[in-house]
């Protein structure tokens, strides 16, 4: 079961280290081509402002000069680009945002902005009046460059909805397994149990007082339960039992003649009445499940402690023991279907315990207290009648 447990994490591990590539890898690669885009827009610029350039030299362009450089400059349709002189005087500007406002001002101080990008590119004019190309991202590498991010945390957000769905999944499917399970050992059950009942009656007429009959009949009567609590499993049950004191006790009186007598078991009860509605046969299966996962811990030698207390309008039940207690570990995975530390463990009675009680009573189970060689306590918590 441990190597199990190692090899589910590796593989979990693994898929999380597969999802983390993954994103990075959209991510470096998305930024890689917006940083291609912004190179060519670059690049752009350069030939708008080789092409004015030109233009300033040129005494008497030709048509086909003049119709080339048109075409250049209107070829432009989203690089936003202003022209300042020396003196901060607006020679001409494109592609402004369309609410933009194009006074002077407005325009200078715009550019002022885009150099904080980009550096101005300088172009030399006859005269000493020297002109300034000023430019920014077009809108859509702006809204590129962003995309990277979201890219990546939509993948994600993918990834660990499907692992979510998966686990969902998985669970529902380990419920609906261990339920038909459950049903499925309660017939099995039933179906000798039938018989011995009906020998039970024939003895009975022999010997109605024998001791050996009475301690079988006991022994029928438990097989009846056991299998009632199988057939239970996977259904709703009804919390028609409402007296919590007598199912405690009645737990008590029964487990203390089935333990070792090396194990001192002790039960501390209130002595008015506490009402909880709860199912009996479940809560029974919970308490001997702690029971027995207490006696195991001690290796049949210790001390066990049952109590049962009120506590803001809940009621709690404790089972310590002093057995070898658990690591932070084994507490953590304690309840996990599957999990067992015992050889021969299935790991399904806390597992169990825990869907009775949380599932079907709407209250909680957990390990209050652990240390090692010092003993283990489990809390039950199932709230009162009306609170």
């Amino acid at each position: 079961m441990k190597k199990r447990s190692i090899f589910a994490r590796f593989n979990n591990w693994f898929i999380f280290a597969m999802m983390t590539l993954v994103v990075i890898s959209i991510v470096i690669s998305s930024t890689l081509v917006i940083n291609y885009l912004k190179k060519e827009e670059i690049k752009r610029v350069d030939i708008l402002v080789n092409a004015i350039k030109f233009q300033q030299d040129a005494v008497t362009p030709s048509l086909e000069v003049q119709g080339l450089l048109l075409n250049i400059y209107s070829s432009n349709t989203t690089i936003p680009v202003i022209i300042l002189d020396k003196n901060d005087q607006v020679i001409e500007f494109k592609n402004l945002p369309k609410d933009f406002k194009t006074e002077t001002k407005d325009v200078v101080e715009l550019a002022k902005k885009m150099e904080k990008k980009y550096p101005a590119i300088e172009i030399k004019v006859q005269g000493g009046n020297d002109q300034f190309v000023y430019y920014d991202n077009s809108k859509v590498l702006n809204y590129l460059q962003y995309s990277p991010y979201l890219l990546g945390l939509f993948v994600l957000s993918y990834f660990l909805f499907s692992f979510w769905f998966l686990r969902t999944v998985k669970k529902t499917d380990e419920g609906y397994l261990w339920a038909g399970l459950a049903k499925e050992t309660a017939h099995q059950i039933g179906t000798p149990l039938s018989s011995m009942i009906g020998w039970m009656e024939i003895m009975k007429l022999e010997n109605p007082d024998s001791e050996g009959v009475v301690e079988i009949e006991k022994d029928i009567e438990r097989l009846r339960t056991i299998s009632e609590r199988f057939s239970k499993i996977g259904s709703v049950p009804e919390l028609n039992d409402l007296d919590f004191n007598k199912t405690i006790q009645d737990n008590f009186d029964y487990l203390r003649t089935r333990i070792s007598k090396k194990i001192d078991f002790t039960l501390q009860i209130p002595t008015y009445k506490i009402l909880v509605p709860h199912n009996k046969i479940l809560m029974s299966w919970v308490i001997e499940n702690l029971v027995k996962n207490a006696v195991d811990a001690m290796k049949g030698e210790g001390t066990l402690q049952m109590s049962v207390f009120e506590r803001n309008k809940n009621i709690l039940v404790e089972v310590k023991d002093s057995g070898s207690g658990m690591t932070k570990s084994q507490a953590n995975n304690a309840f996990k279907p599957g999990y067992s530390t015992k050889k021969r463990g299935w790991g399904l009675g806390l597992s169990l315990a825990k869907r009775v009680v949380q599932e079907y009573h709407n209250g909680d189970i957990k390990i209050s207290q652990t240390e090692i060689g010092k003993g283990t306590t489990f809390r039950i918590l199932i709230k009162k009648e009306g609170s």
